[in-house]
């Protein structure tokens, strides 16, 4: 988990992490919010929303489930091209 948030810090600037809210009960917690980063690379710069839980166990850290815009965060790295994306089942496909 910890070299998670060093790998973070290595491939990005971290210019914006805002927690908008928060809940907690005794099993665990749940954070919600938006960060923007920008590539230390290619110095693009993404915001996405996420959201974080967290359980515990005896005093320690047993689970943890982080969701953000993947997408948006992987075009942070993007060099050139175009990703061409085929998911509907009528057959078409996007180039983003």
């Amino acid at each position: 988990m910890v070299q998670t948030f060093i790998d973070v810090g290595r491939f990005w600037r971290i210019d914006d992490f805002t927690i908008e809210d928060s809940f907690e009960n005794a099993d665990g917690a749940a954070l919600f919010g938006r960060f923007t980063y920008t590539s230390t690379v290619l110095g693009k710069t993404v915001t996405s929303a996420f959201a974080v839980l967290a359980r515990g166990r005896d005093g320690k850290l047993s689970y943890v489930q982080f969701m953000e815009d993947t997408f948006a965060t992987a075009r942070s790295f993007l060099e050139s091209g175009a990703y061409r994306i085929k998911s509907s089942p009528d057959g078409s496909s996007v180039d983003v």
